[in-house]
């Protein structure tokens, strides 16, 4: 790996003591391969590979051919590295022969813009998707089937409900088209369970807080990459509101250490947050950027409101998880919002 930050995280991730031999010779299918989430899921196999000799074969099923070999371009040529592109609703393109072991379905179009503009796109990957890759795990009788889900399957949660267990849900309209994602995220988990269920599928979700670091598209208009872009690029942090919807920022190596720890070690047909136990307002998070590189000399600069974000029933205020049901499974984030935001900046650099 030939960014110093990501290297560090690999082998941070991989000094956890979990059941890695369990990946020993297999197979394993990731979706959506190149977005940042799974991506790093795929190094930290190549990267049991190359330290372990652990064999194992990464199928990475992704859409985008030239976003996909710009992403993994260090790994070019590499034998244990196999790309499928294609749409994950399709039937899968895989080689007669190979014999798939885990799944890890990450592929979904996470993106707000799309929820307007691609709503039927949005909600496909997370029900039609799900249920194409779970008929291919039960005929390859699979040994794992990791569903990443969503903190917004939650709704908007009232406060007395905050932090939120697994078993909290709040409000949301099925009824508005923007609910696309969140509620298909929903039934994708349904699917996961009924799967369980009926076939034995040993299925298992993850629902993630809000992640970030290395590989961020920093063209995301979304706060906390929008942040990152400026600091990056030296230019002030702009904010349009008054900063005080709060969230939980996990840092995205801690967050695939539990994606692992719940594959891994977690039940079958269960749900498990992943997040951390702070929140931090957008405010407070545009303040310890700005003040983290004091070098750069930058401020927090205050503008008109965005129209655009005008309050709605399903604009969430607050989100903050329970997670002590994955730490019962031995993972705890170890990372603060300052070290990873730290790590995250100079990462861009490399």
């Amino acid at each position: 790996m030939n960014n110093k930050i990501i290297a560090e995280d690999l082998e941070f991730i991989v000094s956890h003591n979990l059941p890695w031999e369990s990946f020993k010779n297999s197979t394993v299918l990731i979706t959506g391969a190149n977005g940042y989430l799974p991506a790093y899921m795929l190094e930290t196999l190549l990267y049991l590979n190359d330290k372990y000799n652990a064999k194992i074969h990464v199928l990475a099923l992704t859409r985008n051919k030239k976003r996909s070999f710009e992403r993994f371009n260090y790994y070019k040529g590499r034998k244990d590295l196999e790309f499928l592109f294609q749409d994950v609703c399709d039937p899968l393109n895989i080689k007669k022969g190979r014999q798939l072991n885990y799944i890890i379905h990450a592929a979904s179009q996470s993106n707000h813009e799309y929820y307007k503009t691609d709503p039927i796109g949005t909600l496909s990957a997370n029900t039609i998707g799900t249920i194409n890759l779970l008929k291919k795990a039960r005929k390859e009788s699979c040994k794992g089937f990791l569903y990443l889900s969503t903190g917004g399957v939650y709704g908007r949660v009232e406060d007395k409900n905050i932090p939120i267990k697994e078993d909290d849900y709040g409000y949301l309209d099925p009824t508005e088209v923007e609910a696309c994602y969140n509620e298909s995220k929903r039934m994708g988990e349904n699917i996961c369970v009924c799967w369980n269920y009926q076939y034995g599928i040993p299925t298992k979700v993850v629902r993630i807080s809000y992640v970030y670091g290395p590989g961020m598209n920093l063209n995301d208009r979304r706060v906390f990459p929008a942040f990152i872009a400026n600091i990056v690029k030296g230019r002030d942090i702009v904010m349009t509101s008054n900063g005080s919807d709060t969230r939980a920022f996990c840092y995205i190596a801690d967050a695939t250490v539990a994606f692992f720890t719940v594959l891994l070690m977690g039940k079958n047909a269960e749900v498990y947050n992943v997040g951390i136990e702070k929140e931090t307002s957008v405010k407070e998070l545009a303040d310890l950027l700005t003040r983290s590189f004091p070098e750069k000399g930058l401020k927090v600069v205050k503008r008109q409101a965005d129209k655009s974000r005008v309050d709605n029933k399903m604009r969430i205020h607050r989100s903050l998880f329970d997670i002590s049901k994955i730490k019962a499974l031995g993972w705890a984030p170890v990372f603060d919002l300052s070290q990873g935001c730290k790590r995250t900046v100079l990462s861009y650099g490399e």
